[in-house]
């Protein structure tokens, strides 16, 4: 069925009010994907907070028109699955993870910072770290000579046989 031109207008604002909001867009062909194994991306893409939707291209490329994403018109061919989130890396994240357990997802491009991504930037994107794993890595970075410190005065401590000092309590 068809949608006649005020369902059209519907579907462009509501992408359109997702993309405003998105840091990045990624499309797939998924063309051969069974009903439950799509339903299962749809939930991950829900846990992660992507808007995941199949849509007509003419329609996408109306919602992104005049953003950033403009340049992502030109790979907007075939039967596709749009990925779009304000999060950088999570569009990415769940397209390419469904990918390696369905070969029926092709990845086809995607679009970040104002860039269009190929399948190997897509995947190179999906292979960031999330936003708390590198706050942690940096926490640690930056732990890391305060603690290889008070290791080295506990050593000193230890050779000389002296008790090490006992850390003063905030």
């Amino acid at each position: 069925m068809s949608l006649n031109l005020e369902d059209k207008k519907a579907v462009v604002a509501e992408v359109s009010a997702q993309v405003a909001n998105a840091q990045t867009i990624v499309v797939a062909e998924y063309a051969g994907i069974e009903v439950g194994d799509l339903t299962s991306l749809r939930a991950k893409a829900r846990e992660q907070g992507v808007y995941l939707r199949v849509l007509k291209n003419t329609l996408a490329r109306r919602a992104v028109a005049d953003t950033a994403f403009a340049g992502l018109a030109d790979h907007l061919v075939g039967p596709l699955i749009y990925s779009i989130s304000a999060d950088a890396v999570a569009p990415a994240k769940v397209l390419n993870d469904f990918a390696k357990t369905n070969d029926k997802l092709v990845l086809k491009a995607g679009s970040y910072s104002g860039k269009v991504l190929d399948k190997a930037g897509v995947q190179a994107l999906a292979s960031v770290p999330t936003k708390e794993v590198l706050l942690a890595q940096l926490l640690g970075l930056m732990q890391s000579p305060i603690s290889g410190f008070a290791r080295a005065i506990a050593a000193v401590a230890a050779q000389k046989g002296e008790p090490a000092a006992a850390p003063a309590e905030a």
